[in-house]
């Protein structure tokens, strides 16, 4: 089906729709406002499609879920190369009613046909290249958890029909948004891998790449929208779309275009059938008076964040440097515990009340030398005997293959009546799997490349038949006394832990406001010998630390997205209601934060 054409991006909530044309230039985008300060609700995400979607439901009666169910559509729309209904993620609630913290898992599952030997060639005996090899095929695809995710969210919180909640976010697929220079960017580095397949072709590269300040519509995405919002999510999980998500996974629609071997998948539609969006509890630390809920697994985030500040209070470092040196060494800590224990609790015992037990980080944090920057990689801890004595480490250091990528976005959202929502989606890899469901206007994860690529029965993110493969998405909700003052995430692949961690030390123990704990430079300690970090970091804070023993690579290429660390959405809640949604002012070319009634 045809599917991008030009309108101007304000006619996605009204205004008559015109037919197919070639991409020409349109109008410029909304405005991205990095922080909104003020009442009555707020959003903040990457994009400001999004973001508007969100407030507008919010000031029609909405409340936070449905504000971020909308929004998270969206996203969908103008973020397709990182989530989407192909996808799955993570989403925590704040219950203003309640004074509750509840949470989704809606991670993608492996099917029941996936063998432990799925991502090694056959022809060479040896794992395909993970990319663009191995994360552009049928095989990468695990069974979506986005669709059961709002579905699960808009019964137990929300206020909206799943119907009403999709149909801002078809609107703008249907009428168009202004393409910018990201969209532009990240079709251009994935056009290969969309050129082998003809759905993707005929999606994102019918007239070539879309230039900056053209308006691409998705026609397809609308009805699909539209579809699922009238039948529900059983469409997916049990019928008609289903099946066509299952037959594009087992045979994808090739055009002989490039040589990618793209190894086909295994998911049926019983696999879709079995899957479920699991609510649960969130993992809780407290920290300096604080209370820090996130997300448990088979996330490793709220683990590993809590892990790290734990072992930061433990040792209560006092300066910029001085902290931040901490800072790195605590997350290296908490990086070798996430890798020895944390995978799926449904197939792997994982330790998650010891690995945020405070007698544990005291024990993790006598491996912390206040004076010198430990050789990393370091081993992880002994959760079987703890007793915060400084005992010898469990077993030798081993550092961790990463293969999360870069992608994925976030939202938060929050509403008059005090109810919050951290939310971070994803399709991994940018641009996912590469397939298209064909005239469905989605694309399918890669989420199963997320599990370690070699089979290792000791390995607790081993590849398992219905399993979730560990991610390191990281929604946070912080508490005072029982009631929300700040929610946030990121994407970015492992280095989500790192900029949720540090975005809080930067806000709660060195005292910066929200806007500048977002904005300052980042850096990256994931247990391995050189820290990654910013340009910006090395400039200001890379000698000083130097004298600790810390070394520095900048994060990716000059002028890359893999050169910035994250890209944080967060809303602050104040007293008398006041709220400050702050995005980023400049990574992945701004985030877009509002509220419903801007302060005076």
């Amino acid at each position: 089906m045809v599917a991008s054409t030009v309108v101007t991006a304000s006619a996605a909530l009204g205004a008559a729709v015109p037919g197919p044309a070639a991409a020409k230039p349109g109008p410029q985008p909304p405005p991205k406002v990095p922080t909104a300060t003020g009442y009555g609700g707020a959003v903040s995400s990457v994009d400001p499609d999004a973001t508007a979607i969100g407030l507008d439901v919010l000031r029609r009666g909405g409340n936070a879920v449905d504000a971020a169910v909308a929004a998270a559509a969206a996203l969908g729309v103008t973020e397709p190369y990182s989530a989407g209904i192909g996808g799955g993620g993570y989403f925590v609630h704040y219950d203003a009613a309640t004074g509750t913290v509840e949470t989704i898992d809606g991670r993608e599952t492996a099917p029941a046909g996936i063998t432990h030997d799925a991502f090694i060639d056959p022809a060479t005996g040896k794992p395909y290249p993970f990319s663009p090899d191995l994360v552009t095929s049928g095989v990468s695809v695990g069974v979506p958890g986005t669709p059961a995710t709002w579905e699960t969210a808009l019964e137990r919180w929300g206020s909206l029909s799943l119907a009403e909640a999709l149909r801002p976010a078809a609107r703008l697929a249907q009428h168009g948004f202004v393409v910018d220079d990201t969209f532009a960017l990240q079709t251009r580095e994935n056009a290969e891998r969309f050129r082998t397949f003809t759905s993707s072709t005929d999606l994102f590269l019918a007239d070539g790449v879309p230039e900056p300040g053209t308006t691409f519509r998705n026609p397809d995405l609308a009805r699909t929208y539209r579809q699922l919002g009238a039948q529900g999510v059983d469409w997916l999980y049990a019928g008609d779309l289903g099946a066509e998500v299952v037959r594009t996974v087992q045979d994808p629609p090739l055009s002989g275009a490039t040589d990618l071997p793209v190894p086909t998948g295994s998911m049926t539609t019983d696999d879709l059938a079995a899957y479920r969006a699991l609510v649960q509890a969130p993992t809780r630390v407290g920290y300096q008076g604080y209370e820090v809920t996130g997300m448990a697994p088979s996330s490793s985030g709220g683990t590993t964040v809590g892990e790290s500040l734990n072992i930061l209070e433990q040792t209560a470092p006092t300066g910029t440097v001085p902290t931040l040196h901490h800072y790195l060494e605590a997350t290296a800590l908490a990086f070798a515990d996430r890798g020895r224990y944390v995978g799926d609790p449904a197939f792997v015992d994982v330790p998650t009340q010891d690995l945020l037990d405070d007698t544990f980080a005291e024990e993790r944090a006598c491996r912390l030398d206040p004076d010198a920057a430990a050789v990393k990689p370091v081993p992880a801890g002994d959760v079987t005997s703890y007793d915060g004595v400084c005992d010898a480490p469990a077993g030798t250091a081993q550092q961790d293959t990463d293969t999360e990528n870069l992608s994925t976005t976030h939202l938060t959202t929050a509403d008059r009546w005090g109810n919050v929502v951290a939310y971070t989606l994803t399709i991994e890899q940018t641009g996912g799997s590469g397939i298209v469901v064909p005239d469905r206007g989605f694309l399918l994860n890669n989420e199963l490349t997320d599990f370690s690529t070699v089979y290792d029965p000791a390995d607790p993110n081993r590849i398992e038949p219905g399993k979730r493969p560990r991610s390191s998405m990281s929604p946070t909700i912080v508490l005072k006394d029982g009631r929300p003052v700040l929610a946030l995430g990121s994407p970015g692949g492992s280095t989500i832990i790192t900029t949720v961690l540090q975005v809080l030390v930067n806000r709660l123990s060195l005292g910066m406001s929200l806007p500048d704990a977002v904005a300052a430079p980042r850096a990256t300690q994931r247990n391995t010998a050189r820290v990654s970090a910013e340009q910006a970091f090395v400039d200001a804070y890379g000698a000083a630390l130097a004298a600790y023993g810390h070394a520095f690579t900048v994060a990716g290429p000059p002028g890359s997205s893999a050169a910035e660390i994250g890209a944080v959405a967060g809303v602050e809640l104040g007293p008398d209601g006041r709220l400050t949604a702050v995005a980023e002012p400049t990574r992945r070319g701004g985030g877009s934060a509002g509220v419903v009634t801007p302060a005076p």
